[in-house]
């Protein structure tokens, strides 16, 4: 996030006033949206064939936007950085309000207790993981951007590795267990499947015309918040086993499933232009 906000433009956060329409629609959906028809899924019939620790995962993860790295998948898909700076830091923001008021009807919904979220907690998360670094490398380069320039590609290049680092890791070691819980939870796989393609769907629905604008806003809305949902599966269910790992299966699933529809949209946007 520090090495983001280095090469983040500095006006990227004036944009909500050309783009408030857009803002309000994209955030309504990633905020809510998502999270209600993510639950709606999981009050189906077939849904109730699913393990606990799957309904749970999928619950957390469709209840938490504003993933971290957004903006370097935004990036790379061909979505505009900038916009999607502006939507991850909203949607980090709204989640502080949005959370509590979702755990405060996931009780009744799915007859569980205890979950009352509050709103330090999520505030405290994303400000740590999202906020702070993120607001941190805007002020260096915006205090010394000849230095930085410097200094941007190197930094950018230390994020990529140790990213792919962690991602080596936790693969790694949890490999065995993952699969093992794929193959007992093969229906979850599905409706993962089918929540990342309707996420995606209500991105590229309320974005318009623009490809750029629709690959943002896919992105933002299907891309969900792993460390806040582990934050929150160890706070209120730490007892129930394999939760972490439904977690990070949504999240290779997220990622096997959007990029290939983003890169195919991307081509049709920049053929129709």
């Amino acid at each position: 996030m520090l090495a983001l906000g280095v090469g983040l433009p500095l006006d990227a956060f004036y944009q909500w006033r050309r783009h408030w329409r857009l803002l309000l629609r994209v955030e309504l959906a990633t905020c809510l949206l998502v999270p209600l028809v993510g639950w709606l899924l999981l009050c189906t019939p077939p849904a109730q064939l699913l393990s606990p620790e799957a309904r749970i995962a999928i619950a957390l993860m469709a209840a938490c936007p504003s993933a971290p790295l957004i903006l370097r998948k935004a990036g790379k898909a061909g979505g505009d950085a900038s916009l999607a700076g502006l939507l991850q830091v909203t949607a980090a923001l709204l989640a502080i309000v949005t959370l509590p008021l979702l755990a405060k009807l996931a009780e009744p919904l799915f007859g569980v207790e205890g979950w009352d979220v509050l709103p330090r907690q999520v505030a405290l998360q994303v400000g740590q993981v999202q906020l702070l670094p993120l607001t941190l490398g805007l002020l260096l380069r915006r205090c010394c951007p000849a230095r930085l320039a410097r200094w941007r590609l190197p930094l950018d290049r230390l994020a990529n590795g140790l990213l792919v680092l962690l991602v080596l890791a936790i693969l790694v070691r949890t490999a065995p267990l993952l699969l093992a819980f794929v193959l007992a939870n093969g229906l979850a796989v599905l409706f993962i499947v089918l929540l990342v393609v309707i996420s995606l769907g209500l991105g590229f629905g309320l974005a318009g015309s623009t490809a750029d604008r629709g690959v943002t806003a896919a992105l933002v809305t299907s891309m969900r918040n792993p460390g806040l949902a582990l934050v929150l599966a160890n706070t209120y269910a730490g007892t129930v086993p394999g939760l972490k790992l439904g977690i990070l299966l949504y999240v290779l699933i997220t990622v096997l499933v959007s990029l290939p529809v983003l890169k195919r949209s991307q081509g049709l946007g920049l053929r129709t232009s």
